[in-house]
């Protein structure tokens, strides 16, 4: 745990969520828009959460780091079928909606319904980076044909959030999708600068995660925002199978750590688009 000053907290945890509600825009948006599932209320995210912690009066000088993850399965359960995907097949909505992780495909975790991206989103200064930008905005380039995005929390707490989307891209646009996403990520090791209608942001560094491979293709890692000098980790871990490519994301807002998302979400997901 660190200590800080109450007015250092404050803006600080304010800031941290006010970066990612700002770039992150999938996660202040739990309703249910191109899921199937819209008539489900909406569910509190991580940097509303951030932010009342950041004004609770019973502990205003504390930040704490994120809780440890709750033991995770070891293998993925026998009842998750296949949709038959890693052949190429392109999914439609519908069938990505019934692809995409629900509750009790993993025991650890419950799913809800979350509204897809704003139609604007950001642009990076760097050509090279632009893959990079296109999965902060929820929107991996190629253009996806179809998309579904969901919000998956801890069964037992709430915590860790991480947000997925699945994407169908037809199996070249899919594979382009990660070699692009991996040069990128190469390329803009150093950090770039994103810009949109919201304002603009900074992008301190970018940096590869080692991660179990799954399905036919997977690449993680952590672009590192700045606001006011303050770093907030941002991990991406994607996973192709065929033409169909999953998303999940999260941020740390209460430390510099890199947030874990468990390997058993990529292993299922692609255990149910195969």
């Amino acid at each position: 745990m660190r200590t800080r000053t109450t007015g250092t907290s404050r803006r600080t945890s304010a800031a941290r969520a006010a970066l990612v509600a700002l770039v992150l825009g999938l996660t202040t948006a739990c309703g249910g828009g191109g899921s199937g599932d819209g008539d489900k209320p909406a569910k509190p995210d991580a940097a509303a959460d951030a932010t009342t912690e950041a004004n609770d009066p019973k502990d205003p000088g504390q930040v704490s780091e994120p809780p440890a993850l709750e033991e995770q399965p070891k293998t993925v359960d026998p009842k998750v079928k296949g949709v038959g995907a890693g052949g190429g097949k392109e999914l439609t909505e519908t069938e990505l909606a019934a692809a995409v992780l629900a509750t009790g495909d993993v025991s650890t975790f419950k799913v809800d319904p979350m509204d897809g991206p704003p139609a604007q989103g950001e642009n990076a200064d760097d050509p090279a980076c632009a893959p990079l930008t296109a999965m902060i905005n929820g929107k991996p380039e190629p253009v996806a044909s179809a998309a579904v995005y969901r919000q998956l929390l801890g069964a037992k707490t709430g915590r860790p959030a991480i947000s997925e989307f699945l994407t169908t891209h037809g199996t070249q646009g899919a594979v382009s999708l990660l070699s692009r996403l991996g040069d990128a990520v190469k390329a803009c090791e150093d950090g770039f600068k994103g810009s949109g209608a919201g304002g603009s942001s900074t992008y301190s560094a970018v940096k590869r995660i080692d991660v179990p491979k799954a399905g036919d293709d997977t690449l993680a890692y952590q672009v590192t925002g700045d606001f006011e000098g303050d770093p907030v980790p941002l991990v991406f871990h994607v996973v192709r199978v065929g033409g169909t490519v999953a998303t999940f994301y999260t941020a740390n807002l209460e430390g510099t750590a890199t947030p874990e998302i468990p390997s058993i979400l990529l292993a299922t997901q692609a255990a149910k688009l195969k």
